[in-house]
């Protein structure tokens, strides 16, 4: 089954408005939620995969009514009292907060630059041999969901399920998602960019001819030969 965030293509959520480029923050709050995520990431307890997880099991109403960075808050507090890093009651203000054991990983205001720039790099070298090549014809894997967990995070999106698509280039191999947000190892595969025609993927597409690329783990594609 789907969750309320696998919503490409969904009919009826209307238009995507591009913002302008110099658009980056719409609040000021915005700028300290951005920090917060970075600074308690360089905690060291969970990873990108783990945090995006969080993002998406928000309930489907608080999902639906939290604009952007109101889901990164809300998916940041769940991962606070689920490492034990903080309790529901710190959070709520009703105690005081206890010190933490953590505190000496503090990321100070002269290291974000560095951070940033470095990046958090997926590529991993992987004993899983590659078994498609730039023009290869595939199909996405029937099911959209996590094979490893059930209700786990996955890239697959539900849109492109059973779809055919041909394969563009290889980007070496990757952390698998899937099983890296839930802490059953980076199991890095190769990962492809795959082209689909918007036909493939929705039976009224306003641009039959127009083509979706997604990066797409070995697992998740089948030969269509």
């Amino acid at each position: 089954m789907t969750r309320v965030h696998d919503m490409g293509g969904r009919f009826g959520d209307g238009a995507v408005t591009p913002e302008p480029e110099d658009e980056i923050f719409h609040e000021e709050w915005h700028k300290r939620a951005l920090a917060i995520t970075l600074a308690t990431g360089a905690l060291g307890q969970w990873n990108i995969d783990t945090s995006r997880h969080a993002r998406e099991s928000l309930s489907p109403q608080d999902y639906t009514r939290f604009s952007y960075y109101e889901k990164w808050m809300g998916g940041l507090a769940a991962l606070l009292v689920d490492k034990g890093l903080v309790t529901v009651e710190e959070l709520a203000g009703t105690t005081d907060p206890v010190p933490s054991p953590l505190a000496d990983r503090a990321m100070k205001a002269d290291q974000v630059a560095g951070v940033l720039a470095k990046g958090g790099p997926a590529d991993r070298p992987s004993n899983i041999a590659p078994v498609f090549s730039p023009g290869d014809e595939v199909i996405a894997r029937p099911h959209p969901e996590n094979e490893k967990v059930n209700g786990g995070h996955t890239r697959l999106p539900s849109y492109a399920a059973g779809a055919r698509g041909r394969v563009l280039r290889m980007h070496g191999s990757h952390i698998l998602p899937d099983s890296n947000a839930h802490g059953l190892g980076e199991a890095p595969e190769p990962l492809y960019a795959v082209a689909f025609a918007a036909s493939e993927l929705w039976a009224h597409p306003e641009h039959p001819d127009d083509e979706v690329v997604l990066d797409m783990w070995q697992s998740y594609l089948r030969s269509a030969t």
